[in-house]
């Protein structure tokens, strides 16, 4: 899975992409705006909606990449949450981790993650 936030201004209007895959096979894409947000509310809650979706369609095991690296390390327990809006995103987003047998939440460059960050993008459009 794919998840990518994305707004304009910091913070500005915002949206959310997110692309599961099975293997090479794109079983789903979501788009969709979010409203006002911070680039970091964005990332979180593309984070926290995929993983939703993912338990809808009964996944067991998930690999997810993102270009966060600030949320990656916060689920990793590696940085401290200090903003009380992303303390509340990271605990749903923690909750939702312990629904799956196998999860892995890795950073990967940017460039890696074009398909979700189209999906982020794309949901900005006035």
């Amino acid at each position: 899975m794919f998840v990518d936030g994305a707004c304009r201004g910091n913070p500005g209007p915002a949206g959310i992409g997110v692309a599961i895959l099975d293997g090479d096979h794109i079983v789903k894409e979501i788009s969709k705006p979010i409203g006002d947000a911070t680039n970091n509310i964005a990332e979180y809650s593309a984070l926290v909606f995929g993983l939703q979706e993912a338990l809808k369609l009964k996944a067991e095991s998930l690999e997810v990449f993102m270009d966060s690296e600030l949320v990656c390390r916060q689920i990793a327990g590696q940085y401290k949450i200090k903003s009380q809006n992303l303390k509340f995103l990271y605990d749903q987003a923690m909750h939702l981790l312990e629904g799956f047998k196998d999860v892995k939440v890795k950073h990967v460059p940017r460039e890696q993650n074009k398909q979700a960050d189209k999906l982020a993008t794309g949901s900005l459009k006035d």
